[in-house]
């Protein structure tokens, strides 16, 4: 087919379909109606002879056809963003935007965001404290840190190892002198757990500890691991926590670490579209966190 030819808002409306393998949240997306995107993908599959989607009930599936060409099309919807990026960008002061777990940017990233200011005073750096993993489309984040348990947890991307979490129980000083003496892991049977997430966490540790039966104890639910430890700090109960995100707490004694086991608890991870065609400033950023992590205070603590 001849460039000139080409059905350019067709193949806009179907890689936003597609790829969120939805027609009504494409048509969110680009800010047209459903049925636009319904006759749009009609014509495109008529001008190629096939269909891209499978339309089953309540959902759409992409042929084999169709994720041949979505994939395509991604990829080169992504590189003439970022082209585009690159060209408007101020090449006075670099931005960039990162993308980063609510706990990590607070317990973590923001207590060293200064020294990569004083480093690196030409790079003006935007933290969006958010969990949900973006697109890396428009104007989103070109990085994103992100927790999982390996680097396949997210489609479309690439991932870099940061660091390995290793969870124990955290709480505070004045709760641990005031309630049952916690000798053995079995004695937080007393104790309200704090659970962020889902229960998951808890439930592996218990589990690593052959302490099967309190998997399922209850207590509160909080949707992010640093609202938990905040709990924790104020005496509510015990939370699970980690060296490098709780680091500073504990060695304020903030915090305190009634057991020594340590659990694995799943990683932190670096993810881009393409780690191959990173910004200069994206690149410095991702140095650097990788930098700082192997130099933090909590890997080597005993």
């Amino acid at each position: 087919m001849k460039r000139s030819r080409l059905p350019l808002t067709a193949l806009r409306s179907f890689e936003a379909a597609g790829r969120n393998l939805s027609f009504s949240r494409a048509a969110e997306e680009l800010y047209v109606s459903q049925a636009a995107i319904s006759r749009q993908i009609r014509e495109l599959e008529a001008l190629i002879g096939k269909p891209l989607f499978e339309r089953l009930h309540r959902r759409v599936e992409l042929t084999e056809a169709g994720q041949a060409l979505l994939s395509q099309l991604t990829t080169s919807f992504d590189d003439i963003d970022r082209r585009l990026s690159q060209i408007v960008s101020r090449p006075e002061q670099s931005a960039l935007r990162v993308s980063v777990e609510p706990s990590f940017a607070g317990e973590f990233l923001i207590q060293r965001l200064n020294s990569f200011r004083l480093q690196y005073p030409q790079i003006d750096i935007s933290v969006d404290a958010e969990s949900r993993l973006i697109e890396f489309r428009g104007n989103e984040a070109e990085l994103a840190i992100r927790y999982g348990a390996n680097a396949r947890s997210w489609a479309r991307t690439q991932a870099k190892h940061l660091v390995d979490v290793m969870v124990t129980p955290v709480l505070a000083l004045d709760l641990l002198a005031s309630g049952v003496p916690l000798a053995t892991p079995a004695d937080l049977r007393h104790y309200t757990l704090l659970h962020d997430y889902n229960r998951d966490g808890w439930a592996t540790w218990f589990h690593a500890m052959g302490l099967p039966d309190l998997a399922l104890q209850r207590g509160p639910l909080f949707t992010d691991a640093a609202l938990a430890m905040q709990a924790a700090k104020l005496g509510h109960g015990v939370a699970l926590g980690d060296r490098i995100l709780n680091g500073a707490d504990l060695r304020a004694g903030l915090l305190v670490r009634p057991f020594e086991m340590e659990v694995p608890f799943g990683a932190y991870w670096l993810v881009a579209p393409d780690f191959q065609h990173l910004s200069w400033p994206a690149k410095t950023f991702s140095d650097w966190l990788v930098e700082e992590l192997r130099n933090s205070p909590g890997k080597s603590e005993t």
